[in-house]
């Protein structure tokens, strides 16, 4: 009987597995050094075979916002005009698209926590002033190429593009129109003791 292939792992894979470790620490499932040790663990883990035992003994969960299974949503669609700001953060779930029609409304979506299940997100707007803001994380690269911008403009801050030979989790490709206002795309800032002792965000 021939002996049987490993598969191996993807960088999507081990991305996977430590959503799945994140959200089990956040429910209270993996205290901080069980959670550090099984990161780790999957960061470095070369085949399916090795992630597997990682998970195991968790609940089951394809894309959470907690210990219970929530469908990956195909659209979702945010509106304001003259409103208060518009928040996405925290373990939302990424859908597969969105659209964004606002009128002098801030919008921010933070995907530093955010649940990622698939490899790209379509953002169409139709934006009039104020600021849309994207707070980035390792591995996401947004594509602002297709957006029409009249008297606005669009901002990366240091650290906001990736190195060309980093992979990639999430492409997030924005389109439509944007008139007056910003586009800002910044990774997640540091707290005050990450940056003395010089750690990144998601440390």
């Amino acid at each position: 009987m021939a002996e049987e292939i490993e598969l191996r792992a993807s960088h999507a894979d081990r991305d996977r597995v430590v959503d799945v470790l994140r959200i089990a620490a956040g429910d209270g499932l993996l205290d901080a050094d069980e959670l550090d040790e099984r990161v780790e663990a999957a960061l470095s883990a070369r085949t399916l075979r090795e992630l597997a035992p990682l998970t195991e003994d968790l609940p089951a969960v394809s894309a959470a916002t907690g210990s219970t299974v929530a469908e990956v949503k195909d659209l979702i669609r945010i509106e304001g005009v003259h409103s208060g700001a518009v928040v996405r953060d925290g373990r939302w779930v990424v859908p597969r698209r969105m659209e964004i029609a606002v009128m002098w409304c801030k919008v921010t979506l933070d995907f530093t926590d955010a649940v990622i299940t698939q490899d790209t997100l379509k953002i169409h707007g139709e934006m009039a002033g104020k600021t849309l803001t994207l707070i980035t994380r390792p591995g996401i690269v947004v594509d602002t190429d297709a957006l029409q911008l009249a008297h606005a403009k669009v901002k990366y801050y240091r650290g906001a593009r990736p190195a060309l030979d980093s992979p990639v989790t999430l492409r997030i490709e924005i389109e439509g129109h944007k008139t007056h206002g910003r586009v800002v795309i910044r990774p997640a800032r540091r707290t005050f003791g990450q940056w003395l002792l010089r750690r990144p965000p998601t440390a």
